[in-house]
């Protein structure tokens, strides 16, 4: 079974083009007032509030990775020297999506790992596909108890929910001297990098999220991995 890590970047929607009604509901969910003066920052994290600007890819037998981003492209994948080892293919946020799904169809014995894949990535993906009329080709979120489709590290290091405590994919990565893969920007900035047009800055923070996740995944993957329903 080959193995395919997987990460996405997000540009929440500017807090101005939501409905009124939309941003009502959202204030009314937040009981806090610091909480309620970081919304317009977070679009990025409410289902179907943003757009998927980045989807990395890290072939973890092969050592090689392949960034979808958004971007004038001529449907080809070329060499990308930001991130070595990587390809890059450019296109609209539909475009990248159909990419995915279309690399997705063709690698279904594949295991799917992700960092919080479950909790995020998964979701957001699949909605958004559904909002622009993109047909997914396999759900990213099967059996939660059975890790042989889609392998959430987030999940392994809880024990599915066992450990109450989450931790960020950054700390685990220092914990298993794998090299951290903070740069320049991180989550919280995207939307902001994006507006400032740094786009390809996006992708490489997160193709070099997924380089780190595949490299946790080789750590785990004789030790922590097989203790789990269909890690082996």
């Amino acid at each position: 079974m080959s193995t395919i890590t997987f990460d996405i970047e997000v540009a929440g929607s500017p807090w101005e083009e939501v409905d009124e009604i939309t941003r009502g509901y959202l204030l009314n969910r937040e009981r806090d007032e610091a909480a309620r003066e970081a919304l317009p920052e977070r679009m990025a994290l409410f289902p179907g509030l943003g757009k998927i600007i980045a989807i990395g890819l890290w072939l973890v037998e092969e050592d090689r990775g392949l960034m979808l981003l958004e971007g004038e492209g001529d449907g080809e994948t070329h060499d990308w020297g930001a991130v070595p080892g990587s390809k890059i293919y450019r296109g609209s946020e539909r475009e990248i999506l159909e990419k995915f799904w279309e690399i997705s169809a063709g690698s279904r014995r594949s295991r799917l790992v992700s960092y919080n894949g479950r909790g995020y990535d998964g979701p957001i993906m699949t909605i958004r596909s559904a909002q622009l009329g993109v047909v997914p080709s396999r759900n990213l979120l099967p059996y939660r108890f059975d890790i042989s489709e889609h392998c959430d590290l987030m999940e392994i290091f809880s024990f599915h929910g066992a450990s109450r405590s989450n931790y960020s994919l950054d700390y685990w990565c220092r914990r298993f001297d794998v090299e951290s893969p903070k740069g320049s920007i991180d989550g919280s900035q995207v939307g902001r990098a994006y507006r400032e047009g740094r786009i390809d800055d996006i992708g490489e923070y997160c193709l070099r999220d997924v380089r780190a996740t595949a490299e946790l995944y080789r750590k785990l993957e004789h030790t922590m991995i097989p203790l789990f329903k269909g890690g082996r």
